[in-house]
């Protein structure tokens, strides 16, 4: 249904963003050491969609060579990541004390990552550089040069992110300000003031931001992590203070207490102090993002979070209600459609007419509304993810599932190459305290009646094993798919074990992957599901027609 895209990643990528304020998402790398937050790379690649959708400038999407997933990462993005709005980044590090950049194997695998943009972290901090480091003054500040030099030559764009910064200034300005000047002199385009250790306030920040861009002549951003709870207030203090490229994470996500909230930081810029640093329109994608990049990380979304939160513009029965139905603005510092948000906001709500559409054209589907049929067609997709999501389902980050929707609604049938008869699941206990899942699957395929029974070390992949098994013998296309990912969310958490299950799981071919959702009253109902409609996207996406259509 869709065409294969084509990374926009490398030095042919858009430039012109060199004279504009930047916004910097580094969610996939900064926001990815938060702990407990664990993301394949068909996590970051759908994440890294989610993020261009807003609109942003630049989307970091790791380190190259320091890990094999980020690795795997930069080499899927050539062929599966199209971005429409941003560039992307790589991570690295200054080459090594003593080395040369040109035969740094790290600085190669930013050389080679197929990113058109490099951001280096150098340190900026005296103290860091011969504690940490273990080398001198000197020789931290000719890494700088030498790095940036190298791959400013490559034709690679170069940002450099001047660790412990603020730290480092307070104990030794000048040396500070040395980091900065070689930097830019060696040919970076810009030098983000890191806030390592989140313990400035904005007023700090502010006077610091103004002094280098004073003292420097150079372009500057700013970095800030949230450990005094002003990570936010930090980042707009450094812009007003003359920064022009700020950096953070979706849903304030990173290490310890998180980095600045992209969207807090962006929704302070744009509708508080009348400073547009996104693409028309994009903000009011913000809600709409930040859940759905909160669904792929398998972290509930914060209810209280800063203009995308549930609660954000929540207001209980009494005086604020009452005022709320004469004037919102009584008791609301802003519209909430400026950021997707809604006074009242329901599952639901996220499902508009227009996220439809949006989400339609980008899996290739003309949904437009020009047409009376259009906006039938738009209106009774809109309704069904409204019932679906009040039961417990997300589309957001279930695309497959989403498109065998839309495929039924268009087509009139929805995709199907089963016909299920029964299927069931047996936990034994052995012997040794060793549990093993036994799932047997009943259907019809190909003409012929289908039993079989897998085993497995769970429930869910006892039915993994079955049903790939007992569809293998009517498609054997479905031999190429595996299940590369799997996500459980208890939804209504105080009923207990009682509750609703939703389920996430990422199918993959060897080529490509894909994100199917199922919801039950339990985790293995909620699992067949999504497991099922996995197989049936994979056989529709690759074109196979049911015997006797």
């Amino acid at each position: 249904m869709t065409n294969a895209p084509t990374a926009t990643t490398g030095p042919t990528a858009p430039t012109d963003l060199q004279g504009a304020f930047h916004v910097y998402d580094t969610t996939l790398r900064d926001g990815a050491q938060q702990e407990g937050l664990n993301l394949s790379v068909g996590d970051k690649l759908a994440i890294a969609r989610l993020i261009d959708e807003l609109g942003v400038g630049y989307v970091e999407g790791g380190w190259p060579g320091a890990n094999p997933k980020d690795t795997e990462f930069f080499r899927r993005a050539r062929t599966e990541l199209q971005l429409h709005h941003a560039r992307l980044a790589a991570f690295g590090s200054t080459r090594r004390p003593g080395a040369v950049a040109a035969d740094d194997p790290l600085v190669a695998a930013l050389r080679d990552s197929g990113a058109g943009t490099v951001c280096l972290v150098a340190k900026s901090h005296d103290r860091h550089v011969e504690l940490a480091l273990r080398t001198t003054l000197a020789e931290n500040l000719a890494m700088v040069r030498d790095t940036v030099a190298h791959l400013h030559g490559e034709g690679l764009e170069v940002f450099v992110d001047a660790e412990h910064f603020f730290d480092g200034f307070r104990r030794d300005r000048a040396y500070a300000l040395e980091v900065v000047a070689a930097a830019l002199d060696a040919g970076a385009g810009l030098v983000a003031l890191c806030d390592t250790n989140g313990g400035m306030l904005p007023h700090q920040v502010g006077e610091t931001v103004a002094d280098v861009v004073a003292a420097t002549g150079g372009r500057v951003g700013i970095h800030a992590h949230n450990d005094t709870g002003c990570a936010v207030a930090n980042s707009v203090a450094a812009v007003q203070a003359g920064a022009t490229h700020v950096q953070g994470c979706l849903n304030g996500y990173g290490e310890r207490t998180g980095n600045a909230d992209l969207v807090a930081v962006v929704a302070a810029l744009e509708l508080k102090l009348g400073r547009p640093v996104l693409p028309a329109g994009r903000l009011g994608e913000a809600t709409r993002i930040a859940h759905a990049v909160a669904e792929v990380t398998n972290v509930p979304p914060a209810s209280r979070q800063p203009y995308v939160g549930t609660s954000a513009f929540a207001h209980k029965a009494g005086l604020h209600a009452s005022a709320i139905k004469v004037d919102p603005d009584l008791y609301q510092h802003m519209d909430p459609a400026g950021v997707g948000n809604d006074m009242r906001l329901l599952v639901s709500d996220m499902a508009g007419r227009a996220s439809i559409e949006l989400k339609g054209r980008e899996l290739g589907f003309d949904l437009s509304v020009d047409s009376t049929e259009g906006k039938e067609l738009v209106g009774r997709v809109t309704e069904r993810v409204k019932v679906l999501e009040s039961r417990g389902y997300t589309f957001e980050a279930a695309d497959a599932s989403f498109e065998l929707m839309l495929v039924e609604e268009v087509a009139g049938a929805r995709p199907a190459y089963v016909d299920v008869e029964s299927w069931r699941v047996i936990t034994e206990s052995r012997a040794g305290g060793e549990a093993v899942s036994e799932a047997t699957v009943k259907l019809h395929a190909g003409g012929a009646r289908i039993v079989v029974t897998g085993e497995g070390n769970g429930p869910v992949n006892a039915l993994d094993q079955a049903l790939r098994t007992a569809i293998g013998r009517a498609y054997p296309e479905v031999e190429k798919f595996r299940l590369i990912d799997y996500k459980v969310r208890i939804l209504d958490q105080g009923h207990g074990t009682d509750a609703v299950t939703r389920v996430l799981i990422e199918t993959s071919d060897g080529e490509s992957s894909w994100v199917t959702v199922g919801v039950g009253a339990n985790v293995v109902e909620a699992s067949w599901e999504a497991l099922l409609d996995g197989f049936t996207f994979g056989l529709h996406r690759r074109g196979v027609l049911r015997p006797g259509s």
